[in-house]
């Protein structure tokens, strides 16, 4: 068995799970997406690759989920676009290798030769799509920080120092 193999049998979602993921609507899940990626990206996105992104139809394809995200750069933000019949380029990988690449622990050249991330499409944008990202100085995703325990905590940090907490039962 190749370790590419042994790695992707080893790093897939649960079956159960991929199916149910694969029954949702696209448009809701590309809304999301790209509301993220204009929070992080699109403030530091240089203009030549801004120009060079402008109307181009990307497709993230998040194999094992069966979940595709259709968006374009439309102006100074990206936008959600309806499912595309043939996007100008769609970037492959299963969600483990997406969320490894989110928090920098993998590099995209060393999945894409490994065969765990792909692109299909014009792959001229597919580089300049990648090198703006190793470019840019991203957050780390941490999914540590959005387990309920943390969230919560960030919550009561927000409420003002002499507010009071939720009450229980009558008053």
């Amino acid at each position: 068995m190749t370790e590419t193999l042994a790695h992707a049998q080893r790093h897939t979602l649960p079956p159960p799970l991929a199916a149910v993921l694969g029954r949702l609507p696209p448009y809701p899940g590309s809304l999301l997406l790209v509301s993220g990626l204009n929070l992080v990206l699109a403030r530091q996105l240089p203009a030549d690759v801004a120009r060079r992104l402008q109307g181009q139809r990307i497709r993230i394809h998040v194999r094992d989920a069966g979940l595709k995200f259709d968006f374009a750069w439309r102006g100074t933000v990206f936008r959600a676009i309806a499912p595309q019949p043939t996007p100008d380029l769609t970037l492959s990988a299963n969600a483990h290798d997406f969320l490894r690449l989110a928090q920098r622990l993998e590099d995209p050249d060393t999945l894409f030769f490994n065969r765990r991330l792909s692109m299909e499409g014009d792959t001229e944008l597919g580089l300049v799509v990648k090198n703006a990202l190793d470019a840019l100085e991203l957050p780390v995703f941490d999914a540590a920080q959005w387990a309920p325990a943390a969230v919560l905590s960030r919550l009561r940090q927000l409420r003002p120092s002499g507010a009071p907490g939720h009450r229980h039962g009558p008053r």
